[in-house]
C-alpha cells in the first residue's frame, strides 16, 4: 500500500543569527533517532519553517529602532496599527494591494501577495522584536539542503514554508516560499486519467501541499519548526518557489 510519513523534530535549540541550520536539524535528528535510511529511495523532503530561517539569517528588526515615514504614521493611524511596524512592512514591500479594517495586504519585493509583507511578531523573544522573509528563499533552501548533503544526510528536497490567508476562503495554510531539489509544480496536462480523458489544465502545486501536511504537526505553539516527509517519489529539479506565483499576464484578479 503506498504510504508517506511526516516526522516532526522537537529538540531544536532557539535559533540566533549565524547558526547552521543543517548542523542543527542533523544533530536533532540524531538526538531524536530519525532513521533517515528509513525514507526509501526517494529520499526524505525536509520542511522548514520560515521563523528559524529568518533567525538564522539575521532577518530580525528591533523596532524600537525603527523611525516611521510619515507615509507609515498616515497608514497606522488609518489602521489602528503600531507605526514603526508599517514602515517596516512598507519597507518590505513593492506595493500595497489592499489596506482595509485593520489588514494591510501587499506585494513583497519577492513577488509574494501576503499580509504585512510576513513581516511577523510571533515566535520572537522580544515583544519590541519582529521578523522578516529571508532575503532570498529559494537560495535558503538550496543552501540548507547543500548543508544537509555535505554532512551525509540524503535529503531530496527542502521546502521553506510560511503562513498564509487565502482569498475567498477562511483560515490559514502554510505555503512553500522557498524550494530546492524538487520541482514545485507537478503538471498533469498531456497525461490521461484512468478513463483516457486528455488533461488540460491541471497543475499540481506540490510544494504548497507539502507545506501545508508539515503545519499540522509544526502548529504555531507545538516548538516543531521542522518536519521530514518521507515515502514520496518527486521529480529531482532544480525547482524554485517563484514559479508558484501565477504571471501577471495569467492573473485575472490583478
Amino acid at each position: 500500500m503506498p504510504a508517506v510519513s511526516f516526522t516532526g523534530l522537537e529538540t531544536l535549540p532557539e535559533v540566533a543569527a549565524g547558526d547552521d541550520l543543517a548542523a542543527l536539524i542533523a544533530a536533532a535528528a540524531a538526538w531524536e533517532g530519525y532513521r533517515w535510511t528509513d525514507c526509501g529511495t526517494g529520499g526524505a523532503i525536509v520542511v522548514v519553517a520560515q521563523k528559524i530561517v529568518s533567525k538564522s539569517e539575521g532577518q530580525v528588526v528591533d523596532l524600537r529602532t525603527v523611525t516611521p515615514s510619515a507615509e507609515a504614521i498616515a497608514m497606522a493611524e488609518e489602521l489602528g496599527r503600531d507605526a514603526r511596524l508599517v514602515s517596516v512592512i512598507l519597507g518590505e514591500s513593492r506595493r500595497v494591494v489592499r489596506q482595509q479594517r485593520g489588514v494591510l495586504i501587499v506585494e513583497t519585493h519577492h513577488g509574494w501577495a501576503c499580509a504585512n509583507a510576513g513581516v511577523d511578531q510571533s515566535n520572537v523573544p522580544d515583544e519590541d522584536s519582529v521578523t522578516l522573509l529571508p532575503r532570498d528563499p529559494d537560495a535558503s533552501a538550496d543552501k540548507l539542503r547543500q548543508g544537509l548533503l555535505a554532512l551525509g544526510v540524503p535529503v531530496a528536497g527542502v521546502v521553506i514554508s510560511d503562513t498564509f490567508g487565502r482569498p475567498w476562503r477562511n483560515g490559514l495554510a502554510n505555503v512553500a516560499i522557498g524550494v530546492a531539489g524538487i520541482a514545485p509544480l507537478e503538471d498533469y496536462r498531456g497525461r490521461r486519467d484512468r478513463h483516457g480523458r486528455l488533461l488540460k489544465g491541471t497543475v499540481i502545486a506540490v510544494a504548497d501541499e507539502l507545506a501545508s501536511a508539515a503545519e499540522l504537526l509544526m502548529g504555531k505553539d507545538a516548538g516543531i519548526p521542522v518536519v521530514i516527509a518521507a515515502g514520496l517519489h518527486l521529480k529531482n529539479a532544480s525547482g524554485a518557489a517563484l514559479e508558484l506565483i501565477r504571471p501577471q499576464a495569467e492573473d485575472l484578479f490583478r
